[in-house]
C-alpha cells in the first residue's frame, strides 16, 4: 500500500453506462498550494495498476505533484483495477475516444481535486499513451511539459492487406502476451483513423506542439522502433525538445507485472522524466 495520501476517482459517460474512466489522485506529502499536477497515461494492453505505473505515480508525487493515474475507458481492465474483464470496451477503443478520456479527467481534475494548481499541467505516456499525450498537448497549448516513454509515431500500424482482411472479418485478434488472452479489435478503430486522419496524424499534429517535450526510448525496444523518438523530435519544430536514448533495455525498460522492484534502466527513465517536469513545470518544493 503506497505511503502517499491517494483519492480513487470514477468517471462515467451518460450515453454509454458500461463506459468508465477509473483512476487513482496521489499526493505530494509536502508541496506548495496549489501543486502542479501531472497525468499518466497508459498504452495498449496497460492499466494504471500494471507494473511501473504505481511507482511513477510516487516517484512524481515525491517531486511535489499531484500524480493522477488512469484506466482509459477502453483498457479492457474491469472494477479490480487488475483484470482484463470488459474485453468489449478494449474491442471498441479508438484513439479519439481516449483522447476525449484524457480530456474529461483532465477536466476533473482542474474542477473538483482539491489542492490543484490548474494552470500546471504535466502529461507522461508510455507507447501509445505517449502519442496520445502529444496529441493532446497539440490540443491544449497550455500544457506545461510532456515526457513519453517509449512513444509510438503512427496510429497507422497496420498494412492494407491486413486492413482489407480485418474490415471482411469485422475483428483483428490481438493477444497479451502476459495473461495469455486473445482478444479482438473491432473496425472502429479504422473508422476513426479514416474520419479523423487530420486529428490523428502524429507527426503533423507533432509540428503544432509549443510544448516542452522530453522522449525517451529504449533502443533494444521489442514494440516500437527504436527510431520513433527521432521521428518525433524532427516533427516537434515548434517544441523545446530533448531526446534520451536508453540502450540494451526493451519497451517496458525491464520491468514486469506483477512488479518486482526498478530495474538501473527504468530508474535512469524515472529520475529523467522527474527531473525535467521539475524544470520545466517550475516545481519549488
Amino acid at each position: 500500500m503506497t505511503a502517499f495520501d491517494e483519492l480513487p476517482f470514477r468517471l462515467t459517460y451518460d450515453a454509454e453506462p458500461s463506459r468508465a474512466i477509473r483512476g487513482r489522485v496521489t499526493f505530494p506529502r509536502a508541496h506548495a498550494s496549489p501543486a502542479p499536477f501531472v497525468l499518466i497515461v497508459h498504452g495498449l494492453m496497460g492499466f494504471m495498476e500494471w507494473g511501473f505505473f504505481p511507482l511513477l505515480a510516487e516517484r512524481v508525487a515525491a517531486s511535489g505533484f499531484v500524480a493522477v493515474r488512469f484506466d482509459l475507458s477502453g483498457s479492457g481492465v474491469g472494477d479490480d483495477d487488475v483484470d482484463f474483464s470488459a474485453p468489449a470496451n478494449l474491442e471498441h477503443d479508438t484513439p479519439s475516444r481516449s483522447l476525449e478520456d484524457i480530456a474529461r479527467v483532465r477536466a476533473f481534475v482542474e474542477r473538483e481535486v482539491p489542492g490543484v494548481d490548474r494552470a500546471r499541467c504535466g502529461l507522461v505516456g508510455h507507447s501509445r499513451g505517449g502519442a496520445l499525450a502529444l496529441l493532446h498537448a497539440a490540443e491544449r497549448p497550455d500544457t506545461r511539459a510532456v515526457a513519453t516513454w517509449n512513444a509510438i509515431a503512427s496510429f497507422e500500424r497496420w498494412d492494407e492487406v491486413t486492413r482489407r482482411e480485418w474490415r471482411r472479418v469485422g475483428h483483428l485478434p490481438i493477444a497479451n502476451s502476459r495473461t495469455r488472452q486473445l482478444f479482438r479489435l473491432s473496425t472502429d478503430v479504422l473508422d476513426d483513423l479514416d474520419r479523423n486522419r487530420a486529428r490523428l496524424d502524429v507527426p503533423a499534429r507533432c509540428a503544432e506542439v509549443v510544448t516542452p517535450v522530453l522522449l525517451i526510448q529504449a533502443d533494444a525496444d521489442e514494440a516500437v522502433a527504436p527510431t520513433s523518438a527521432d521521428e518525433l523530435a524532427r516533427a516537434l519544430s515548434r517544441a523545446e525538445t530533448r531526446v534520451e536514448h536508453i540502450s540494451a533495455t526493451g519497451h517496458a525498460f525491464g520491468a514486469r507485472h506483477p512488479f518486482v522492484g526498478a530495474p538501473p534502466e527504468l530508474e535512469r527513465v524515472l529520475g529523467a522524466t522527474t527531473a525535467f517536469l521539475r524544470a520545466r513545470m517550475e516545481c519549488t518544493f
